[in-house]
């Protein structure tokens, strides 16, 4: 079953993911965590405990302290994380938004609502 961490500082979208996951019986364990502080720490305690890392990594784009962008750059210049698929959320359909992820390492940038099937669907190219 795929691991997937999201990191939102919107509770709602953080409760409407989890909502979505359970009400479509999506099979997918799914993490959810309020801050990209959270995040990175489960992350740290995974590779400490030597567990799988997630399958995938989705971080907002728009976090106060931290950007989902900082984030992304940060895991991405780590070999540890090479092959965890990153990705960017956000509200925001601007071009500039999408470039900006790419350029922070991101593998794909997906529009909120996050739709299950998108996030799911195979990688493609950066």
């Amino acid at each position: 079953m795929p691991v997937i961490f999201y990191i939102d500082d919107s509770r709602d979208d953080l409760f409407y993911l989890d909502y979505i996951r359970k009400r479509e019986r999506i099979s997918v364990d799914l993490f959810c965590f309020a801050t990209a502080e959270a995040g990175l720490a489960a992350l740290e305690h995974r590779s400490a405990e030597r567990a799988a890392l997630p399958d995938m990594l989705i971080a907002d784009l728009y976090m106060p302290l931290d950007s989902g962008l900082a984030l992304i750059a940060r895991l991405r210049a780590e070999a540890r994380f090479k092959t965890m698929r990153l990705c960017v959320c956000s509200g925001s359909d601007a071009e500039e938004d999408r470039q900006r992820a790419l350029v922070a390492g991101a593998d794909s940038y997906l529009q909120k609502p996050l739709d299950f099937a998108a996030i799911l669907r195979p990688q493609t190219s950066r």
